[in-house]
């Protein structure tokens, strides 16, 4: 039996000596093996741990050797196994996480002396080619290259297969779970599976040049809110996105370019570490009021089909304000939390595109809507002219809670 990981072994003597651990993991092949007799019983199982530049290995004898597990992050193919003799710490990492709780499991059965269940190793010096599996960077971009009969190695952090024909993503990519960056552009993939949350350390994703006409609500809720930074959707077939997109808050770098873009998330002035945003080439007919919270180094609008401003405001005021409004603006403005396990998903669908006047309060369906234009400079260093003709202004909707607040700032409308 053999788990192919990351290994660092510490001893825990260092720190009464004053001494440190070199902190880092080397590549190794974990071994369950039995020293092979003819004329005596099999003997104890033992741990063998070999690396690339050891390759008959170190041996750690296991039966009643072992003095605790410890398994919190095994999900995340992370574990420590603790030795009396010698005292040692062995910490393993970057493992395919259902192999290590394997492996963990027959460790367990040999430390009590029990028969493991899996075939164990025979005592022979690891082969060069089981160190072929530690790559961690595979480029694919041929449909002929395309492995079909074998897994991609598990300890991949970088995957590209561009030109490969893919109409949907493929779940054996889904299992690597050491990947930061995924590119499956220029194939022909129409729904993106909600399992890519589940990519846990997931920073880019390249989806361009592929037939997506959105991006799931079910990913906007995943784990990418705290890992993905640059997401590139350029040359799919995107109307809209979620409003819920908002909720990846660590993108830094996020390419719309080439779809079929009519509006942008109503929130996506909460995207506060986005940097370089570029949605050039779509049918955008104006920019929403968050989009002035944004901070960017660079943005690229050209192309669309920005309209001018409307003269006359577009009125919706309420006299009085009806008990759903006053109860949306009563929620959003003490920021009361809800979910679908507690009011109706259709209301919550409200509360989340609620419009936020210039004054910093919410408004549901009593508003009034005006349309002006903003200097991109206001918000990028750099700008890309939105149109042949040198401009760099473009429409933007404007939100007021009353009439009080639409006169006073009447001035921002001219």
């Amino acid at each position: 039996m053999k788990l192919h990981c990351e290994v660092e072994v510490i001893s825990r003597h260092l720190p009464a000596l004053g001494l440190r651990n070199r902190g880092k993991g080397v590549r190794a092949v974990l071994s369950l093996c039995q020293q092979t007799s003819r004329s005596q019983p099999p003997a104890p199982a033992f741990l063998l741990i070999s690396t690339l530049k050891d390759k008959r290995g170190t041996r750690y004898e296991l039966r009643e050797n072992i003095e605790q597990f410890f398994t919190k992050f095994v999900d995340e193919g992370k574990a420590t196994v603790r030795l009396k003799e010698p005292p040692v710490d062995i910490c393993l990492s970057k493992a395919n996480s259902s192999s290590l709780k394997g492996f963990l499991s027959a460790m367990r059965l040999a430390h009590r002396g029990c028969n493991v269940d899996t075939p164990v190793s025979t005592l022979t010096p690891v082969k060069t080619s089981e160190f072929e599996n530690f790559k961690t960077k595979m480029v694919i971009t041929s449909k002929k290259d395309y492995p079909l009969s074998k897994n991609f190695p598990y300890s991949l952090e970088h995957l590209q297969t561009s030109y490969c024909g893919l109409v949907r993503v493929d779940m054996r990519m889904l299992c690597l779970k050491n990947l930061r960056k995924l590119d499956l552009s220029h194939n022909h993939i129409k729904k993106l599976p909600a399992t890519i949350g589940d990519l846990i350390h997931l920073q880019e994703l390249n989806l361009n040049d592929n037939h997506l006409e959105s991006f799931s609500v079910a990913l906007c809720h995943s784990t990418l809110q705290k890992s993905l930074q640059s997401l590139d959707l350029s040359k799919n077939k995107i109307k809209a996105l979620p409003v819920q997109f908002c909720q990846l808050q660590e993108l830094k770098n996020l390419k719309l370019d080439d779809n079929e873009l009519i509006q942008f998330p109503c929130k996506i002035g909460q995207l506060i570490n986005l940097r370089f945003l570029s949605a050039a080439r779509n049918k955008l007919p104006f920019l929403p009021s968050e989009f002035r919270n944004l901070s960017l180094e660079y943005l690229d609008l050209f192309g669309n089909t920005f309209e001018q401003p409307k003269v006359l405001p577009v009125i919706k005021l309420q006299s009085p304000l009806t008990l759903l409004e006053s109860s949306a603006r009563t929620i959003l403005h003490n920021r009361i939390p809800y979910g679908s396990h507690i009011i109706p998903f259709h209301l919550c669908q409200d509360l989340d595109t609620a419009k936020i006047c210039v004054c910093g309060r919410f408004c549901l369906n009593s508003f009034i809507q005006g349309t002006t234009t903003m200097n991109l400079h206001s918000v990028a260093h750099t700008v890309v002219l939105v149109d042949n003709m040198g401009g760099t202004e473009a429409p933007i909707i404007s939100y007021f809670c009353s009439l009080g607040c639409y006169v006073n700032s009447s001035d921002m409308l001219k």
